[in-house]
């Protein structure tokens, strides 16, 4: 089994750890009202591929 032998400092972590982000999420304009919205989910004015799902 692995033991640390010596203290790792915060920068070396810290280097480590520079790919851990959050990633903004894909936003995209729906086509009937304009507003924005996350890819592949129903807008807020009830449309989803171009069909009405939810009556407003």
């Amino acid at each position: 089994m692995a033991v640390q032998q010596r203290r790792n400092s915060k920068t070396r972590k810290a280097k480590r750890r520079t790919h851990y982000k959050l990633a903004a999420p894909t936003l995209v304009k729906c086509p009937s009202c304009g507003e924005y919205k996350l890819a592949h989910k129903m807008c807020e004015c009830g449309e989803y591929k171009g069909q009405t799902i939810v009556e407003k």
